[in-house]
């Protein structure tokens, strides 16, 4: 079974955080339909999903990406690099701790989970203004033992590693090489975003299909073209919070 964590929108969603994008008019209603549909087609790609409440008074909180990420041995919980985002990982904690031992980042690091990029036994880091190297070397030491190495990788103009580059499958991920350098992932077939879509490389694998917003009809036919099966969603509202199909669900597998 795979369980996908998730949040429900919050009324203050139009106060979210805003680093490499111009503040537009947010539909609450529609960010929440939007979300809702989402939820629902994980569920129907067979997840059992959790939903968690709303959080009145954290706008971000329906990102709960940020808030860890999840390996088979473990599961950590991040230290976001945004203060009003700090107090999300708190019931994220309860809601992980059946399913994995948690190990926790801790000062000085910062780390947003939608920087963190794991491939077999390699994580990339994305750093970021929200991740720092602080957060590196500290994984390095925390997971070391399990096998992992951490790897830093410079972005640039976007807010975090998996707007640069997602995993598609074992062998394939999808990247803008505008934002992150692609020499840091050789040995991997690279789907190249189209140009006019820069924002195209973040996409969501679930049991053999790959969840992909409507937005980025270009990038889809090059996914289709290599034989991915695309579930498209419509993230319009949450986009404009700088959000994407990987920041709204916590994936255990």
């Amino acid at each position: 079974m795979v369980v996908a964590i998730t949040r429900r929108v919050s009324p203050r969603f139009t106060e979210c955080e805003l680093t490499h994008i111009e503040r537009t008019p947010i539909d609450l209603e529609t960010a929440r339909a939007q979300h809702a549909d989402y939820v629902r087609t994980l569920d129907e790609l067979g997840c059992e999903v959790i939903e968690l409440p709303e959080e009145p008074d954290l706008p971000d909180s329906v990102f709960v990406e940020d808030t860890a990420f999840i390996l088979p041995e473990v599961a950590v919980i991040t230290r976001p690099g945004a203060d009003s985002r700090k107090p999300e990982i708190e019931t994220i904690i309860p809601a992980l701790a059946p399913y994995r031992p948690l190990v926790h980042v801790s000062a000085p690091a910062t780390l947003d989970g939608g920087d963190v990029l794991v491939l077999g036994k390699k994580i990339f880091i994305g750093l970021s203004t929200r991740s720092n190297m602080e957060a590196v070397e500290q994984l390095n030491s925390t997971l070391g033992q399990y096998g992992y190495e951490v790897i830093g990788a410079a972005l640039t103009d976007c807010l975090h590693l998996k707007t640069a580059v997602t995993r598609v499958d074992d062998s394939t991920l999808l990247i803008n090489p505008g934002w992150v350098d692609s020499s840091h992932f050789q040995g991997y077939d690279l789907i190249e975003v189209d140009a006019s879509e820069p924002f195209a490389a973040n996409c969501l694998p679930i049991k053999g299909k790959i969840i992909y917003p409507t937005a980025f009809p270009k990038t889809q036919k090059r996914l289709m073209q290599r034989g991915c099966d695309v579930v498209n969603v419509n993230l319009s509202e949450l986009a404009k919070a700088e959000g994407a199909v990987t920041c709204c669900s916590l994936i255990i597998e």
